[in-house]
């Protein structure tokens, strides 16, 4: 081995031996008599010092020659650092160094290799073995290595088979359209790539493999969105002789464990919520419950009063926005042109603040008294310094824009924690929706989902 050590791994209890590490150099300092170089690999980074009289000519002059990015093996001693760092885990130490050999020289790097870096994306995709060199990009790789470890070992621990699945494979109907590929010995014929081993697990399992998994890649030739791309991989997991209970116990164990062995945090039960319930509180199948902000559909006490936007409407709802009375005309107009946006598909918004005096305002105050908006405000349970904020519309599309605005409110309102994590199970979806449009029915799951026996005719 060229190194006896990593740059991430050396503390103080290492003072007084003679090391060898191997790695990039992040930086130079150069101050004339002394020279301090930051060697760095995935492990972490380590100072070097170089010291007239202590070090020996030449490989002061060999650091000289050093730039960003060389890849350089550097053997000294261990010893106490007198200006200490306690941002990196090296900080109490550095190597006096002895011998230096450079490895590979190197051009000076287009960007930096910092966490916050100065290349554009079209830059770092095109100098992607350096952009990898950043923490970033390699702290998201770890984490995926982390999980595919404590994936497997979850899995191997109950009794599930890791088992590969064929990518050349015949073209099923599936949700998206398949990548082809064309074959060489059968002029005309293609090959697709999967969409995901549905067809191969089912086969596994009438095969009595009763439970199989993979940490697979699965391909699907449609449009870029921010959950959808052309390749990605999936945890595909098959199970037999079980129930639902069984199904959900099993992959929350999964998910607790990951959680705790990857990130230390320690998850409860998870709620379960209905499809249904799910659409009808939150108008997502994806809730977002780290805060609250739940649906009030106020059909019942808003028809009636003339106005023809509530009385056409198929579904009228709206989310308290708690202290947001103080908002400006400049604010809730944003808001407006948000709703507005073709992506959420509103036709426009209407509000009511409850003023912190006691007093209502709504944009509909032509429509509705004082009395009649403190039953809106009840329903809702506005107190002063609040926003009510209210669409209406058919509902499908309805309940889509307001889960769009609720998730825009939590946002703005700072309430969507990326550290705070709620998961749930939503069940009991629909495995069919009608389209009016081509007046018929469209899977709203995929079709190997098995319906429920009270279900069935």
């Amino acid at each position: 081995m060229l190194r006896t050590h990593s740059c991430g791994e050396l503390r103080l209890t290492h003072a007084g031996q003679k090391v060898s590490l191997c790695g990039w150099v992040q930086t130079i300092r150069d101050k004339g008599s002394v020279i301090w170089v930051d060697l760095r690999d995935r492990y972490g980074i380590t100072q070097l010092l170089f010291e007239e009289g202590r070090s020996h000519a030449e490989v002061i002059q060999k650091v000289r020659e050093c730039g960003r990015e060389y890849v350089i093996k550097a053997t000294g001693m261990v010893i106490e650092r007198i200006n200490k760092n306690p941002r990196i885990a090296t900080g109490d130490i550095e190597i006096l160094v002895e011998e230096l050999d450079i490895l590979n020289a190197s051009e000076t790097p287009p960007f930096t290799i910092e966490d916050e870096s100065d290349g554009g994306d079209e830059l770092r995709m095109k100098y992607r073995y350096l952009d990898l060199r950043r923490n970033p990009l390699k702290n998201n790789l770890t984490l995926r290595n982390l999980l595919a470890r404590e994936i497997r070992n979850y899995l191997w621990d109950h009794e599930f088979m890791e088992i590969e699945t064929p990518f050349l494979i015949k073209s099923t109907p599936e949700g998206a359209r398949d990548f082809v590929v064309p074959s060489r010995l059968h002029h005309g014929q293609f090959y697709a790539l999967p969409q995901s081993p549905q067809t191969f697990k089912q086969l596994l399992m009438v095969s009595g493999y009763d439970r199989y998994f993979q940490i697979v890649r699965c391909f699907r030739d449609e449009d870029l969105r921010a959950d959808r791309q052309p390749e990605f991989t999936q945890i595909d997991c098959e199970m037999s002789f079980v129930e639902q209970k069984d199904i959900l116990q099993v992959f929350e164990g999964m998910v607790q464990q990951l959680f705790q062995k990857v990130k230390n945090i320690t998850l409860g039960d998870f709620p379960v919520m209905t499809w249904d319930e799910a659409m009808h509180r939150y108008g997502s199948d994806k809730p977002d419950l780290r805060f609250g902000m739940e649906f009030c559909h106020i059909d019942e006490i808003v028809k009636g009063h003339q106005f023809k936007v509530f009385d056409d409407a198929e579904t009228v709802v709206a989310i308290n926005a708690k202290g947001c009375a103080g908002y400006t005309r400049k604010q809730t107009d944003e808001l407006t042109d948000f709703v507005k946006r073709p992506q959420v598909g509103a036709g426009g918004m209407i509000y009511l603040r409850y003023n912190e005096d006691g007093t209502l305002k709504s944009s509909v105050d032509k429509f509705y008294n004082e009395e009649e908006l403190k039953k809106w405000a009840a329903y809702c349970s506005m107190q002063p310094g609040d926003l009510l904020l209210v669409l209406a519309g058919k509902k499908k599309q309805t309940l889509k824009a307001m889960c769009e605005l609720r998730l825009e409110m939590g946002n703005r309102m700072g309430l969507r924690d990326p550290f705070n994590y709620k998961p749930l199970w939503v069940v009991d979806f629909p495995l069919l929706e009608w389209d009016e449009e081509t007046q018929r029915f469209y899977a709203m799951h995929h079709p190997f989902t098995s319906p429920k026996p009270e279900h069935i005719p």
